[in-house]
């Protein structure tokens, strides 16, 4: 005769955990590069004469568009009675924008065992 052991493990509820959550609207002040373009135009008469109409030529941040004119004079000949410089100008502004974020914190409470027979409409773990 012989005698033997046998071990086994068997699961027992002991308690229960109930985690929620709650949202919090927390504000923030975001910094922002705000950028605008301003044109300024500027009229320079040239009157000089010219063989054929110029190109629009750019130089740097000025675009320059000549204006010509014919005028007769016993011969047609071609002046250039002005250009119009464009000039950009970028500008750059610092503003702070509000702007709203969410966040969630969660709460954890243990619920013994004898009390877990009380089941109300919140699900638990």
């Amino acid at each position: 005769m012989e005698e033997t052991v046998s071990i086994s493990a068997q699961k027992v509820e002991s308690g229960s955990v109930r985690v929620s959550t709650r949202t919090e609207m927390i504000d923030h002040l975001v910094p922002v590069d705000l950028t605008s373009v301003e044109v300024q135009v500027d009229r320079v008469p040239v009157d000089r004469k010219v063989d054929a109409a110029p190109e629009i030529v750019t130089e740097g941040d000025v675009t320059i568009i000549p204006v010509v004119e014919e005028r007769i004079v016993v011969t047609r000949e071609l002046y250039l009675r002005e250009e119009i410089h464009v000039r950009r100008i970028a500008q750059t502004q610092h503003v702070d924008v509000k702007a709203t974020t969410r966040r969630q914190t969660a709460h954890i409470d243990r619920v013994p065992a004898d009390s877990t027979s009380e089941k109300d409409d919140q699900d638990d773990l």
